[in-house]
């Protein structure tokens, strides 16, 4: 059995969702640009990481599994999770309205966000307790805000880069992502 330690920082090292599960691509591209943004959005997806499991857990194990519609967890979980996006959204909007500007269309993105749902889902495939599923959901949410702080420097320092003309812009960010994920392997075997 897992404890709740090693299920934190395994999910937001060894098992991060950004570099090892490749879930979520599209924020860690699009927001990445800016520190602020890209830690805004860490923070939210944080946020809908947590409350999405606190609800999709009891749903799961309290009304479908009983009712035997395990299949509708899908369905089930992005409703719960566009829940939480919207409010997320309402919130920035009145109280931070500059990060709210920053996001963009990046915020709306949260509830077909794969790492948001791949979270709610993971910790069911894995028969993580109640507990536990929080534990993984924060450190996941975690290690989304890790990457994106981390990519967000790497790529400030892509700006100021001698980078050839063919490879400016987009094909200077995948390798610069790729050559991170790389460095996040060096976590791999740290937890069994």
């Amino acid at each position: 059995m897992k404890t709740l330690g090693i299920i934190l920082l395994s999910a937001m090292l060894t098992d991060n969702f950004v570099l090892s599960k490749f879930m979520g691509i599209c924020p860690f591209l699009g927001v990445s640009k800016k520190l602020d943004s890209a830690s805004g959005m860490g923070i939210a997806v944080t946020f809908v990481m947590i409350c999405a499991t606190v609800v999709t857990y009891p749903i799961h194990y309290c009304i479908l599994v009983p009712n035997g519609l395990e299949y509708f967890d899908t369905v089930v979980f992005i409703l719960v999770i566009a829940l939480f996006v919207q409010l997320v959204e309402i919130i920035l909007k009145k109280m931070i309205p500059p990060l709210y500007k920053s996001l963009g269309v990046y915020l709306p993105l949260i509830t077909t966000n794969c790492a948001v749902l791949g979270a709610t889902v993971l910790n069911i495939d894995n028969n993580y307790s109640f507990f536990q599923s929080i534990v993984n959901s924060l450190g996941a949410g975690l290690g989304f805000m890790i990457a994106l702080v981390i990519f967000s420097g790497v790529r400030k320092k892509l700006e100021y880069a001698d980078i050839p003309e063919t490879f400016k812009g987009v094909p200077a960010t995948l390798i610069a992502a790729s050559i991170v994920s790389v460095s996040f392997m060096g976590f791999s075997g740290l937890f069994s």
